[in-house]
């Protein structure tokens, strides 16, 4: 058993929306599928991943180190012991060498954006959804395919007023969602605060509102939207200051007692360890948003697992960045609290499987092989298209 191929492409999913940072007209990622030798019904079995939105494809990186250490390590030293499937732990390893600690910013990406790829294969070897493969391996044993999802979107763009901002919120909700999230932070503070007026006005009983401002406020920024949005009941703050500034969160969060939300742009568990000590989240209300396809994939989401428990907080606190079925298949298989969804944005890589719906918030994953991405019409044309 081997690996025969890693092929990357770098793929557009640009838009003319932006948040309080970046626009999205020039956005890539980069799609990647993982050959195997393994032959079912006179194909072979193929693994496929690609990285999340908001950090660009790295298909450089790729060729230049990691895909070439992987064609180098003899076969048999990426495999599991039993030599039945790959072992994506001895993958990540292989991939890694050489590597001094520090600098995850899109060396991260690269490496699990291959380890989502790696995963999907293995799981495909071992003809299980990987929620079922993660639930026996490191969960209880059996997974849950019922998990919480939100619908992110309340991007500002080009001519879009409080009505396109309105029609979208509801457009949502009419397809099941109970929690939507809109951005903060690229207007003034009095304009956001007209927004988020007029979508809580549309809300339901059992419906919330999140609100994110993708790192843009300083500390003086970020409590003075914190003080205004201190009379709604918001389902939470998102990222209000910079990823890596652990003070800020934590002088937020003395002065917000509503739910914060972070961590979608720290890389390792390393990282992810210093926001648990040093940014003052709590672990009764605030949520955790780390991305394994930006952060050097399930094998290092699984160590940050690790580390969170070490520290007595819940997988359940966890509701990943991104919009992705991998995260779903964590979230279903380890116990997460939900997924990040985009209904609209960045297709045909977010989404769910063609004919799942959300119920009341909640989508339930079928029992596909792998990742489950063959079930997304869309989406497995494109990544046929790179290798079938």
């Amino acid at each position: 058993m081997k690996i025969t191929q890693i092929l990357e492409s770098t793929r557009p999913i640009k838009s003319a929306i932006r948040n309080a940072y970046i626009d999205f007209s020039k956005m890539t990622l980069s799609l990647v599928a993982v050959v195997t030798d393994v032959i079912r019904d006179g194909k072979p079995v193929i693994g496929y991943g690609f990285n999340s939105n908001g950090r660009y494809g790295q298909g450089n990186l790729m060729r230049e180190r990691f895909i070439p250490r992987v064609h180098e390590a003899l076969p048999e030293s990426l495999i599991n012991d039993e030599g039945t499937n790959l072992d994506p732990h001895k993958i990540w390893a292989c991939m890694m060498t050489n590597e001094k600690p520090g600098g995850h910013g899109e060396r991260s990406v690269a490496v699990g954006t291959i380890d989502m790829a790696v995963w999907d294969a293995t799981a495909k070897i071992a003809n299980l959804p990987l929620h079922e493969l993660l639930a026996q391996r490191y969960g209880d044993g059996k997974a849950n395919p019922r998990v919480f999802v939100y619908a992110a979107g309340g991007y500002y763009h080009p001519g879009k007023g409080l009505d396109g901002l309105r029609g979208e919120m509801q457009s949502y909700l009419d397809r099941g969602y109970s929690v939507v999230k809109m951005k903060i932070g690229g207007a003034p503070l009095k304009d956001d605060i007209e927004r988020i007026e007029a979508v809580l006005k549309m809300l339901k009983p059992g419906q919330q509102l999140a609100v994110d401002a993708n790192g843009r406020f300083d500390l003086q920024t970020a409590v003075e939207y914190g003080k205004a949005m201190a009379q709604f009941p918001l389902f939470w703050y998102e990222e209000a200051g910079d990823p890596l500034d652990y003070e800020l969160q934590a002088r937020l969060g003395e002065s917000y007692a509503g739910p914060l939300a972070t961590g979608e742009n720290l890389f390792s568990m390393q990282d992810a360890r210093n926001l648990i000590r040093h940014g003052g989240m709590r672990k009764d209300r605030d949520w955790l948003q780390f991305d394994c396809a930006l952060s050097y994939g399930l094998v290092e989401y699984l160590r940050t697992l690790e580390m969170l428990k070490a520290y007595g907080w819940s997988p359940s606190r966890c509701v990943p960045h991104g919009g992705h079925q991998m995260s779903l298949a964590i979230a279903a298989g380890l116990g997460l609290g939900g997924n990040e969804s985009y209904p609209d944005l960045f297709q045909p890589y977010g989404g769910f499987p063609d004919g799942v719906r959300v119920e009341n918030g909640y989508v339930t994953l079928p029992s596909l092989p792998g990742i489950g991405f063959e079930g997304k019409a869309d989406l497995i044309a494109e990544m046929h298209a790179l290798a079938v």
